[in-house]
C-alpha cells in the first residue's frame, strides 16, 4: 500500500523521482505497477517513459498492468506508444476496450484499421468504444 500511494503522489510532489517509479513497473505486487502507469499517464512522458510503459503493455504477465499502461500511453499521446496500443486492440476484452479508446489521440490508416475492426469484436462494450470514438 505504501508504494503504491508512493507512486500515485510522487511525480505530483518531486518530478526528479521519475526514476523511482519506473522501476515500480517491475514492483512484483501489481497494484503497484498499476499505480506507476497512472502517475506516468498523468505526470508527462518523454522516450524513457514511452518506451516503458510500451513494455509493460506488451511484455507484462498481467492484463491489469496491460491495460493501465494503455490508458497512460493514450494519455500521453505520443507516438512512440501507437505500436504497443496497437497491439493491445487484440489482447483481452478489458485491454482491448482500454486500447481504443487510447487511440483518441492519434490518426492514420493503422489506427482506422483498428477501429474498423473493432467495430466488430466479440465483446460490445469494445464496439462501443469503437463507435464512440469514430463518430467524435
Amino acid at each position: 500500500a505504501v508504494r503504491r500511494r508512493a507512486c500515485d503522489v510522487s511525480l505530483a510532489v518531486a518530478p526528479r523521482l521519475l526514476a523511482a517509479v519506473l522501476r515500480a513497473l517491475d514492483d512484483a505486487d501489481i497494484l503497484v505497477t498499476e499505480a506507476a502507469c497512472v502517475a506516468l499517464g498523468e505526470g508527462g512522458g518523454g522516450k524513457r517513459v514511452t518506451a516503458a510503459l510500451s513494455r509493460t503493455a506488451t511484455e507484462h504477465p498481467d492484463p491489469l498492468c496491460h491495460e493501465a499502461a494503455v490508458a497512460a500511453l493514450g494519455a500521453l499521446g505520443d507516438g512512440g506508444g501507437l505500436p504497443a496500443i496497437l497491439r493491445a486492440t487484440t489482447d483481452k476484452p478489458a485491454v482491448r476496450r482500454r486500447a481504443v479508446l487510447a487511440l483518441a489521440p492519434f490518426q492514420g490508416p493503422e489506427v482506422d484499421a483498428a477501429l474498423e475492426r473493432a467495430r466488430s469484436d466479440r465483446d460490445w462494450q469494445v464496439r462501443q468504444a469503437a463507435e464512440d470514438l469514430s463518430a467524435g
